[in-house]
Order: C-alpha cells, then sequence, then structure tokens
C-alpha cells in the first residue's frame, strides 16, 4: 500500500555546504507530523523542496504514490501541497475572497477577462461557513488579526482541496486562544484525511497536536517516530545532539546598584504611565497579554516613538532621550521584536549587519570605513556567537531563524552597552538556539549591565528573570521577585484594570 507522501533519497548541497544528505520519510493523510530540528538543520529547505521553491540534487518525491517534480510552487498547489509560511503572504488592500482565489479568480461565463465578483464571494463566503470561521469574505485582509490571516490561508488551502498543508511556525505572532482555534482547524482537517507538516520550536505544541515526529540535524533525518515514543529530553537530544542540562542556565550573580530609571512614561495609547527600575547585572522581564503595551513602552524609552511625558535616569541623572541615535549614544541596545522588519537589512551581508550601529565610532576612521577592520571584527562575532555561515560576506536572509537573531545580537553587542532591551528574543528559534542567548544573556548580567527582556512564553520569563513587572492595557499592574513567579500570579495581574494594581 503506498503512502499519501513518501520522499526519498533527498539531498541538497549549497556551495560548500550540505544542506541535506540522504534525506528519506514516509506519512500518511489525516495525521499531524512534527517536523523538528535546529535552525539551520534542513528544515527550510527541504519543504521548499516538497513546495517546488528549490530543487532536490538527487532523490524522488511521490504522492499517493505516483512519482512528481515539482517545478514550482503552482505545480505543487496544483496536486495538493499547499505551504502556510511564518511571514503570511497575503495582499493586505484585497477582500478576503481575492485573497482565498487567487491565480484562481472565478471568471464571469462569457467574459474571460472579466472577474465575477458576486460568485467569487459567494463560494469564498461557503468555504469560510463549512470549517465556522466568522468572517466576511467581502473584509480587507488589513482589518484581520494575525490568527485571522492564518484561518484564510487554512480556507484557501482547502479551497484547492490540498491533501497537504505545511505550517511554519503557526503560531508564533498569535495569542494562545487564537492558537486553540488553530488547534480546532487542524482537528478537523485530520479528520477530513489531510496531512500537516507541523514546523514548530514550541515543545509543548508539538505533544499536544503531532501524531509523529521527524527529527533533522545538520542536513541528516535522526529519528522518525511516533509522539508518544519520544520524552522532552529524548527530543531536545535528538535536535541538539547533546545534554542540555538546564534549559535556563543557573545565574549566580547579584544585581547591584540601580541603573536606569524610568518614571511616569507616557506615549500614545498605549503607554500611559509606566514607571520602573533596574539595577546593575539584573534580568527584570515584561509580561504581559498582547496590547498590553510592553513593547511600545520599550519603543517610547528608545525614542523610536515620541513620548508625552516622563523622566529617564541613568546612575541618577536625567537623560534625553528624542531619538534612537540619543539611546545608543546613552549606551541603550533595543534588539526589536520582528528582527526581519527592524532589525536587520536581509539583503546586506552578515558584516554590514553587525557593524551598521558602530560603524562611525568602531570601524571608520576619518569618514572612511576600514575594511580590514570590519571583516576582522566581524569574524570575532560569529566566532564568539558561533553563528553558521560560511564568512561574514553571506547575505543575512540567507540564515536561519536562530542565526540572523545572533547577528542582530552581535549588531548591539559591538557598541558595547549598559543597558540592553530584549523584545522576543527567541521568537521563532529552536531550543539549541535558546539556550546559548539565554547563556549570553547570563554572561551580560555577570559583567554588570542592566538587562529588560520582553517575552510572550511565561516558563522563559520566569527561568531567566530576578524580577518581573506585568502590564496591562498600557499600565504596569503588578511586580513580582522571583521567589513570587508563578503562572497564575502572571496572568492575573496580565488581566488586572488599572484599579487592580499590585506593587
Amino acid at each position: 500500500m503506498s503512502h499519501l507522501l513518501e520522499m526519498r533519497n533527498i539531498s541538497k548541497d549549497y556551495p560548500g555546504v550540505k544542506v541535506l544528505d540522504d534525506i528519506s520519510f514516509s506519512a500518511e493523510g489525516g495525521e499531524v507530523l512534527a517536523l523538528m530540528g535546529e535552525n539551520g538543520a534542513g528544515k527550510s529547505t527541504l519543504m521548499k523542496i516538497l513546495m517546488g521553491i528549490a530543487q532536490a540534487d538527487r532523490g524522488e518525491i511521490f504522492l499517493e504514490g505516483n512519482k512528481e517534480q515539482f517545478q514550482s510552487p503552482k505545480a505543487a498547489m496544483d496536486k495538493g501541497i499547499v505551504m502556510i509560511h511564518q511571514e503570511l503572504n497575503v495582499l493586505l488592500d484585497m477582500e478576503v475572497s481575492e485573497n482565498i482565489f487567487l491565480g484562481r479568480e472565478i471568471k464571469k461565463k462569457g467574459i474571460p477577462a472579466r472577474v465575477d465578483m458576486d460568485e467569487q464571494r459567494k463560494q469564498a463566503q461557503a468555504f469560510l461557513d463549512s470549517v465556522g470561521i466568522k468572517i466576511d469574505a467581502k473584509d480587507l485582509m488589513r482589518n484581520l488579526s494575525v490568527a485571522q490571516m492564518q484561518l484564510i490561508e487554512i480556507v484557501k488551502a482547502i479551497s484547492v482541496h490540498a491533501k497537504v498543508i505545511i505550517m511554519d511556525e503557526p503560531t508564533s505572532a498569535i495569542t494562545e486562544a487564537e492558537a486553540t482555534i488553530l488547534f480546532e482547524q487542524i482537528e478537523k482537517l485530520k479528520k477530513a484525511g489531510v496531512l500537516i507538516i507541523y514546523i514548530s520550536h514550541k515543545m509543548d505544541e508539538i505533544f499536544k497536536i503531532s501524531d509523529k515526529i521527524a527529527v533533522l540535524r545538520d542536513g541528516h533525518l535522526i529519528r522518525v517516530d511516533e509522539t508518544k515514543n519520544f520524552t522532552e529530553e529524548d527530543l531536545i537530544r535528538a535536535m541538539v545532539g547533546r545534554e542540555l542540562q538546564d534549559v535556563y542556565p543557573k545565574k549566580t550573580n547579584h544585581p547591584g546598584k540601580v541603573l536606569f530609571e524610568v518614571e511616569n512614561l507616557a506615549s500614545g495609547k498605549y503607554v500611559k504611565d509606566v514607571s520602573f527600575q533596574i539595577r546593575e547585572g539584573e534580568v527584570v522581564g515584561f509580561a504581559g497579554l498582547v496590547g498590553s503595551g510592553r513593547s511600545e513602552t520599550m519603543e517610547a524609552l528608545f525614542g523610536v516613538s515620541p513620548r508625552e511625558k516622563g523622566k529617564l535616569r541613568i546612575n541618577g541623572a536625567e537623560i534625553e532621550i528624542h531619538n534612537p541615535k540619543d539611546a545608543i549614544r546613552h549606551k541603550i541596545a533595543f534588539a526589536t521584536e520582528d528582527r526581519k522588519r527592524s532589525g536587520l537589512n536581509l539583503i546586506g551581508s552578515i558584516k554590514e549587519n553587525v557593524t551598521m550601529v558602530s560603524l562611525a565610532e568602531k570601524i571608520s576612521k576619518h569618514g572612511i570605513i576600514q575594511d580590514k577592520k570590519e571583516g576582522e571584527v566581524t569574524e570575532e562575532y560569529i566566532k564568539k556567537l558561533r553563528i553558521k555561515t560560511p564568512n561574514g560576506d553571506e547575505f543575512v536572509g540567507n540564515l536561519s531563524g536562530g542565526n540572523q537573531q545572533k547577528v542582530v545580537l552581535a549588531k548591539w553587542l559591538l557598541g558595547e552597552p549598559e543597558i540592553l532591551i530584549f523584545d522576543e528574543p527567541t521568537r521563532g528559534i529552536d531550543v539549541g538556539a535558546k539556550h546559548e542567548i539565554y547563556e549570553l544573556i547570563n554572561v551580560l548580567s555577570e559583567q554588570k549591565k542592566a538587562i529588560i527582556v520582553i517575552s510572550s512564553e511565561m516558563p522563559e520569563l520566569m527561568g531567566i528573570c530576578d524580577r518581573l513587572y506585568v502590564m496591562s492595557e498600557g499600565y504596569i499592574t503588578g511586580e513580582l521577585n522571583k521567589d513570587e513567579f508563578n503562572q497564575e500570579a502572571i496572568m492575573r495581574l496580565a488581566s488586572a484594570r488599572k484599579g487592580g494594581m499590585t506593587q
């Protein structure tokens, strides 16, 4: 009996790098196959080959027993293989119905050059209703949440009668409640006989929804087995090739004097009256729900958005920050939430990205960039942060998510900041890379740096922070010391109104 999907002996080389080496696996309809591995393990390349975005150097693909070779994503989609990318490919200023039927528009009878919008909306609405999604087919995509956009991508897959749906980090930018809705749709797809290939770095999700797990490491298939036969420790060991004794490395130093203070900060509708302080060598976390104002608070104090009121102090002395240049001059670094949109130049090299903040102070002489010094500094940080790349001239856009994040960190560390803000520093990266970033945060705290961490993952905040502030609706609703950390207390404060503030 043939499998729904089978990939045999898939291999792929890029100059100087063997990305995939003889990968073979099979999967059935009606199951969720979790594809796991560290960043750079080969997951994305394998899925690009399945989708027709890239071509294998060697190997074969079989769909329902028939040998296939997809030369383009459209060829794969015509056979029922669809991918929902982590960065959603939607047209924001077009209707939901237009996005669902993009490239397959329903034409008016007798007038093939014109789209039958009424019929297209009718069919799109029927698909939306069939899966219980309460969205109007005439709505503009830009008016939807990220979670709703992902559901539209699922509807698009259903509309082409997909047999295989690849989901790449589908919950990385949505809330827990929205993720629950997504999982319900996955269950419906399973019952309809669809194969889901699910890529995620969130262990709890993998054990919750997958039937089988395939682990890649350094381009090799390490293990394929039913999920029930894995423990979390087994999975981590298979992914990283070693034991991680502590997911969150132990922090041994003790915070010193107050280094940075924020008093009565207000900015726009998301930052209303925020006051906090952080000491030398301290790691302070900011918890809260989506829209609570955490990222907006950091943008305001870094000068990205204007401050309406509030005072900032470093070592007791008041400072003025009107723009990011002022913040950098005061030795503040800000690794933003969306590294691809606001943290990196994706069409620039690693070297250009690492040195961009410190070009004038560290790399240039009399206004002229010293190429040799730029190369040496970049190589130093490639080694220090273990960035997987052939060299510093590699385009950042070609790196895995974890290695891109390391380039962001290298960019800021080169400037030798005293205050570092990390907004979702481990989003979309694997467990091994996460561990390395946690270790780096500990090293920085030992160097008496003041560190702020924003994260949507409560276990992460509780694992690496000395203290937590919790935000809700633009206010700080509570402060917790290490011995007071628990998820229930954090969620209670994250749901509190201004009147329910606790100190």
